[in-house]
């Protein structure tokens, strides 16, 4: 399937944690959830450029402002509590991931670029926020990351039902 990719690489969030023998820090979380926003903009950006549905662009724009406007309140935050957002094996796999992912797209043009995109941005969602409730905001030891994360969380729920009614245009 086009999408198992990067999907596969946020599902192994959990236990990278445990195969390096320690839970994620505050750093890593952050540079997890940044990471994830920041892949999300290009895929909506790409989507910008090669939509042809209204729908999906609009879905695309929204994706982009979105998630451009929480990583700046994570910019803030980490630069406010001081913190370095510290690179790990999962980012790192989500950027993997991602960039395939891209490439893939790239492929396609018209209502199946469209049907892709989708179908890959209800995916990404679905498992992001499910990273996010199962891990990353339980193991967050700073009040206003965890919070920031909850924040993000209600905001990529929406997103997912978003995506989802639009998917069924797609079936």
């Amino acid at each position: 399937m086009v999408r198992a990719t990067m999907f596969a690489a946020i599902l192994v969030l959990p236990s990278l944690a445990l195969a390096q023998g320690a839970r994620l820090n505050d750093a890593q979380i952050a540079h997890i959830a940044y990471t994830a926003g920041v892949l999300d903009v290009a895929a909506g950006k790409q989507a910008l450029s090669k939509a042809s549905s209204p729908k999906v662009r609009e879905f695309a724009q929204e994706m982009v402002r979105d998630h451009q406007a929480v990583n700046e309140k994570a910019l803030a935050l980490v630069k406010k509590l001081n913190v370095i957002p510290e690179d790990n094996a999962t980012s790192q796999a989500l950027t993997k991931g991602a960039n395939a992912k891209q490439v893939e797209l790239a492929k396609l043009s018209g209502p199946a670029f469209d049907k892709a995109y989708i179908g890959n941005e209800v995916a990404y969602h679905k498992t992001v926020n499910g990273a996010l409730q199962d891990t990353l905001i339980p193991g967050a030891q700073n009040g206003e990351l965890k919070s920031l994360l909850e924040t993000g969380l209600k905001l990529f729920q929406s997103h997912q039902m978003h995506a989802e009614h639009l998917a069924a245009d797609f079936k």
